[in-house]
């Protein structure tokens, strides 16, 4: 990852990768499309995204994020379903922090033809 691409792992400008759906200039395409853009958004403080993207079953009234956690990559390991055809879908991934890793199974749907995170399960 260079310098100038995305916090999500692409290598495309954070402007024309993520940032185009932390504006709302666009909808994230898929599943694995929106948990990127979600994890661009923790690592950019983004809270008031994370809530927009958030299932409205399942988002909670309000998130805190801390602003010591430093996020320093990530890997999808899988996914399945989420695509422009389906209407569910799941991302594993493993995201990286100073001291650790996070490694989650999230699973996604369509709200109003537009993707959002359900919930997740952690994994060892």
């Amino acid at each position: 990852m260079t310098s100038r691409s995305c916090p999500c792992g692409l290598p495309e400008p954070y402007e024309s990768c993520c940032g185009r759906y932390h504006r709302g200039a666009a909808a994230a395409p898929t599943a694995e499309a929106l948990m990127r853009s979600r994890y661009c958004a923790f690592v950019r403080g983004q809270a008031e995204y994370l809530l927009r993207t958030w299932h409205p079953r399942t988002r909670p009234a309000r998130l805190d994020l801390d602003p010591t956690m430093r996020w320093t990559g990530l890997e999808v390991v899988e996914t399945t379903g989420g695509s422009a055809f389906h209407t569910t879908g799941t991302v594993t991934f493993r995201a990286s922090y100073r001291g650790g890793v996070l490694h989650e199974r999230s699973r996604f749907e369509r709200v109003d033809g537009a993707w959002v995170y359900v919930d997740g399960d952690f994994l060892s």
